[in-house]
């Protein structure tokens, strides 16, 4: 309470506060910004230090552990070259350019060659096949119209008996990234490689800690001068952690993450394994959907020439491509990339790699780039299915897509090519018939000797990727089903020969609740009674049925069986006229055990497969085993001998000689909508189907469809015809078609059928004479053979 005074004057009374004391102590000061920041800094370095540390996790995790997933690599059968083999010089040339063989007269590197009139110079790649390497080669290899004369050593002048060439590569088969790449090492670069590299992209490589502030500066002052961008800043090291790490995004956050993990990583590797990994890793072209990296692929890719091959000028090409593959690509933009080749060998000069006269004639060069053919490009997808189809039986998804494997398979591009080009223009033609449009188609060829398949067509359009009809469609098979029940049949010799008398009159077959069954021929006749092998070759259907129905329908589904079929069958009998429904390459591996004289080989596409590093992991040996009497087997492909000459199959010796042998059925479903035929030679099989995908009838039986696209095929591939050779216990004996009874070569019309010894007819026809030698001479020649 204010205190009263008493005052003088106006003041006499003055309300006063009381003076607060002194604080004698200092009031202190607010740090709390000064602590802020200090925390925010704490805070910052600890999350620097965990990204760097999350940085360097990514680093050494990627670079330390499996660097790429290496697509395996499928390689057609090899081409083998020997005197007398049916090849041209055109074609010859054609295989060359196919392998990526450069037109080169001095023969400088290997995969190059040099034709002067009826004779091509050859320099061959070295190559590891699955059983041997190979040592690259020089020859000359001489032709005549009609094949190859001979083959000479060109470095010791002496003749060669056989030469392989490296195989045709037929696809990869990659992971999720089609990214393709040949591994290399460090050591095996070309060394204008490296120098040209350090030239063009990285003068200070070998004195920089990943980024370069000295590179960056010169870039910008090159830059300016030129009045354009000439030259990047970026580092290898830099360029490598862009095309390894990172994503093609353009920011500021990714060109500091791009120094940070180039500065962990130099600080981690040595140059050296930097520099190998960039070598392999860059960026350097577009294969179709497939990505190119690296120098090893893009060498091949571009010049069809191993990397350690190249000449200077190629390889500074090579180099050009790292500022950007697609502005430079030599194919689409020849003078851009030219300029862009002769800037990097005036940058080799300037730094002293090449002298000035090696940079003057080197720009001299053209670019020379190969055609491009699309190596990594699976061209023939049928056969490719196949291929990973049998693989993923031993291999995981992961192995085959990852590991670099090799695959050698058996397809012949020859006869693949072949087939293809045929395949489509017989469809064509056909498809001018009446009634016969829409058609599609597939078809399997195999080497006779070995159940190797040479080539596949999947469907008519040539490369398509869909529906695999070889290997999925299943359709009825009509008259190709009929030599299994022949066959069968002569299984009891006591009922049934060659010659054994049948008929061909109407038939019904009892069903259930009612379901009678009355088959009808083709012609729509009865033939009465006929031999065994007319029923055959002829393809009655009547005839058919009365043998199926004796033997039993379940006794010939096991004869099925034991061919290789594993697909369940319905025991009906309309299996007997070929309702059962199989696969073209199921009804392969019937007609390959008949091909195989009784014996079954596994069809296969798969030669072997072998690991990035050469080692053979797995072989597919040629295997064999019996599962058919080869006396009946002999007998049934006498009768298809006979379906050629006389039967359905008899328009084919149009295009091949009499004594050729074919060996073929023809097979025709109802209402025509599938059109068969299985057949082969001394060399090859062929089996063709021909039918709509909507199951509507073609308007095409096997003769006028299938047969036709068979017999032009065969006529271009087949160079061996049919020679059976009896096995011990048959006899060839003279029968008198009149009565089925023994004959001589005297007797009108005789002729010689094989029988399995002791199944031959016990009476003489009358035509014989009946004395005593020439009734001595038939029995002698009715004793088995020694």
């Amino acid at each position: 309470m204010a205190e009263k005074t008493k005052q003088s004057g106006s003041d006499r009374y003055n309300t006063k506060e009381p003076e607060p004391k002194k604080n004698l102590r200092k009031k202190p000061t607010s740090h709390w910004f000064r602590n802020l920041l200090l925390i925010s800094m704490l805070g910052f370095g600890f999350m620097l230090l965990s990204y760097l540390s999350y940085l360097d996790h990514n680093v050494r995790t990627q670079f330390e552990g499996k660097r790429w997933a290496i697509p395996a690599r499928v390689y057609a059968s090899p081409v083998e070259l020997y005197a007398g083999y049916n090849l041209t010089t055109v074609k010859f040339e054609a295989l060359l350019q196919a392998l990526h063989y450069r037109l080169d007269a001095n023969l400088a590197s290997e995969g190059t060659y040099f034709k002067n009139g009826s004779q091509v110079s050859v320099k061959t790649r070295a190559f590891t096949f699955w059983d041997q390497p190979q040592a690259s080669s020089v020859m000359r290899v001489n032709f005549t119209t009609t094949g190859i004369a001979n083959i000479v050593d060109a470095t010791q002048t002496k003749d060669l008996a056989i030469v392989r060439l490296d195989p045709v590569q037929i696809g990869s088969l990659y992971p999720t990234i089609k990214e393709d790449r040949i591994l290399i090492k460090l050591e095996e670069a070309p060394d204008g490689l490296i120098k040209g590299l350090l030239a063009s992209e990285d003068r200070d490589f070998y004195q920089h800690i990943g980024i370069s502030f000295k590179g960056i500066f010169r870039a910008i002052w090159m830059n300016v001068l030129a009045g354009h961008t000439v030259q990047g800043g970026s580092t290898i090291t830099q360029q490598l952690v862009k095309n390894f790490y990172l994503t093609s995004e353009r920011s500021l956050t990714r060109k500091v993450k791009e120094a940070l993990m180039a500065l962990i990583l130099e600080y981690r590797y040595s140059k050296d394994e930097i520099l190998e990994a960039y070598l392999n890793e860059i960026y350097l072209g577009q294969d179709g959907a497939s990505a190119v990296h690296g120098f090893g692929l893009a060498s091949e890719f571009y010049f069809g020439s191993p990397l350690k091959d190249l000449p200077l000028e190629h390889i500074a090409s090579l180099i050009a491509l790292v500022r950007g593959p697609s502005e430079y690509d030599p194919r689409r933009y020849a003078e851009r990339a030219l300029q862009r080749r002769n800037l990097v060998l005036e940058e080799m000069e300037t730094e002293g790699y090449i002298t000035k006269a090696q940079a003057v004639v080197t720009r001299a060069k053209a670019l020379s780039v190969i055609a491009n053919t699309h190596r990594s490009t699976n061209r023939y997808p049928g056969f490719i299915d196949l291929v990973k189809r049998q693989l993923k039986q031993d291999y995981k998804e992961e192995d085959l897509t990852s590991q670099g494997l090799m695959i050698f398979t058996t397809l012949d591009t020859g006869v693949q090519d072949t087939l293809e080009e045929t395949l489509s223009k017989k469809l064509d033609q056909l498809e001018k018939l009446p009634k016969a449009d829409d058609l599609e188609a597939a078809a399997i060829v195999t080497r006779r000797d070995s159940g190797e398949i040479a080539a596949l067509m999947s469907g008519r359009e040539v490369g398509s990727t869909g529906f695999n009809r070889a290997l999925d469609a299943v359709r009825p098979i009509g008259s190709l089903i009929k030599p299994v029940v022949y066959l069968t049949a002569l299984e009891y010799p006591d009922k049934y020969t060659i010659t054994t008398p049948v008929s061909d009159t109407a038939i019904t077959v009892k069903g259930t609740k009612g379901n009678d069954w009355s088959p009808k021929n083709y012609d729509h006749a009865e033939h009465g009674t006929v031999g065994f092998h007319t029923a055959l070759s002829h393809s009655y259907n009547l005839a058919t049925v009365r043998i199926g129905m004796d033997i039993g329908v379940a006794r010939i589904a096991k004869t099925l069986r034991s061919m290789g079929i594993t697909r369940p069958i319905e025991l009906f009998p309309s299996f007997l006229l070929g309702a059962a429904q199989l696969t073209p390459m199921e009804v392969t591996q019937i007609y390959q055990t008949l091909a195989g004289d009784g014996f079954a080989t596994p069809l296969k596409g798969i030669r072997a497969v072998v690991a990035a590093d050469g080692a053979r992991l797995q072989s597919y040996p040629f295997t064999v085993r019996q599962v058919l009497d080869p006396a009946v087997t002999y007998i049934i492909n006498t009768i298809l001998q006979e379906v050629m000459h006389e039967g359905t199959g008899r328009t084919a010796y149009a295009s091949f000689p009499q004594n050729y042998g074919l060996i073929g059925k023809t097979g025709t479903t109802n209402d025509a909508k599938d059109s068969w035929f299985a057949g082969y030679t001394g060399d090859y099989l062929s089996v063709v189907w021909i039918g709509r995908d909507d199951n509507k009838p073609a308007g095409l039986t096997g003769a006028t469809g299938a047969l036709q696209v068979w017999t032009s095929l065969m006529k271009q591939i087949s160079i061996q015809p049919v020679t059976l050779i009896p096995p011990d216990n048959i006899k060839m004996t003279w029968i008198d078609p009149a009565n089925g009874l023994l004959a001589n070569e005297n007797c009108a019309g005789a002729k010689r059928y094989p029988f399995v010894a002791g199944s031959e007819p016990g009476e003489f026809s009358p035509c014989v004479d009946g004395s005593a030698n020439e009734i001595e001479t038939l029995i002698n020649n009715l004793l088995p053979n020694d």
